[in-house]
C-alpha cells in the first residue's frame, strides 16, 4: 500500500467518525493519525491537510456532490460512501492531486471499507463530478480568452 494511500484511510476513519460525532476530539484525533502514520510528518501533514480541505470545505464539497449524485440525497448515503466521496470531491475540485488520482484512491477505499456496490457508486459520482468541473474550467477558459479578445 502507497504511503498516501494509508494516510488517505486514516482519514476516512476520521471523517466518518465526525459524521456521526459533531464535536470532534482534536487531540485525539492527532494522535490517532501519529500513531497509525506511524509519526511521519509528511503522512501527518497530508492527512491534516485533507481533514482540513474536506471540513473547511463541506458545504461547497456537498453542493457539488449532490449536483453530481443524481436521484440521491447526501443525507440518505452511507457513511463510509459519504466520506470517500467527499474526500475524492475535495481532491479533485480544490487540492493538486490530478482528478483520476483522487478517483481510483476513492475506488479503492469504497471496495475496502463499503458495501459491494459501493465502489461503483463511488466511481459514478465523482466521474460526473470530474466532467462537471472540467466543463467549468472550459468555460472559464473560454471566458477569460473572449475577455483578452475584447480588451
Amino acid at each position: 500500500m502507497s504511503r498516501r494511500r494509508r494516510a488517505r484511510e486514516v482519514v476516512l476513519q476520521i471523517l466518518y467518525q465526525r459524521d456521526l460525532n459533531s464535536e470532534p476530539a482534536f487531540d485525539v484525533e492527532d494522535d490517532f493519525l501519529r500513531g497509525r502514520l506511524q509519526n511521519d510528518d509528511a503522512l501527518f501533514d497530508f492527512a491534516k491537510g485533507l481533514i482540513r480541505g474536506v471540513v473547511g470545505n463541506r458545504e461547497k464539497i456537498d453542493e457539488h456532490l449532490q449536483a453530481a449524485a443524481e436521484n440521491w440525497k447526501i443525507s440518505r448515503m452511507a457513511v463510509t460512501d459519504r466520506a470517500v466521496l467527499r474526500m475524492g470531491a475535495y481532491e479533485i475540485l480544490i487540492s493538486d492531486t490530478p482528478a483520476a488520482v483522487a478517483i481510483n484512491e476513492a475506488i479503492d477505499l469504497a471496495k475496502r471499507y463499503g458495501t459491494k456496490n459501493s465502489a461503483q457508486f463511488v466511481n459514478g459520482i465523482l466521474d460526473r463530478l470530474k466532467k462537471s468541473a472540467e466543463n467549468a474550467d472550459a468555460g472559464q477558459d473560454s471566458d477569460s480568452m473572449a475577455e483578452t479578445e475584447n480588451s
